[in-house]
Parts: structure tokens; sequence; C-alpha cells
């Protein structure tokens, strides 16, 4: 059984309540907001971008 520790934050991308899940197992955290459908997945070893998807930011080409 995967060990999942759940904490309530302020979602970087609209502000309102998220929650950021640590998956112990797969070695990954996930933060996710309901509100703005905010998702990003990290490993939690390298800290690198697994998934991830944010309406409304654009990446910019500078």
């Amino acid at each position: 059984m995967n060990t999942i520790s759940i904490t309530e934050i302020c979602c970087p991308n609209c502000g309102k309540p998220a929650e950021r899940h640590t998956l112990l197992l797969e070695k990954l955290i996930r933060t996710q907001c309901p509100a703005c459908d905010y998702l990003m997945i990290l490993c939690a070893q390298t800290a690198k971008v697994v998934e991830a998807y944010a309406p409304g930011i654009s990446a910019s080409h500078g």
C-alpha cells in the first residue's frame, strides 16, 4: 500500500485552496487544484517536472 501525505496549500495558479499529495512508493509529489484544474507532478528525488497542466499560463518565447 502506498503511503500518501496530503497537505493543503494555496494554488500557485489561482491562489485558491489546493492539495499537495506526496506519494512515497512512486516518489512523486502531485499538486492539484479543483478550482482552476491546475496539476503539477514532480519527481520527489530530483524535483523534475513529470507532468504539468496549468490553464491560463502560457510559455513565453523570448
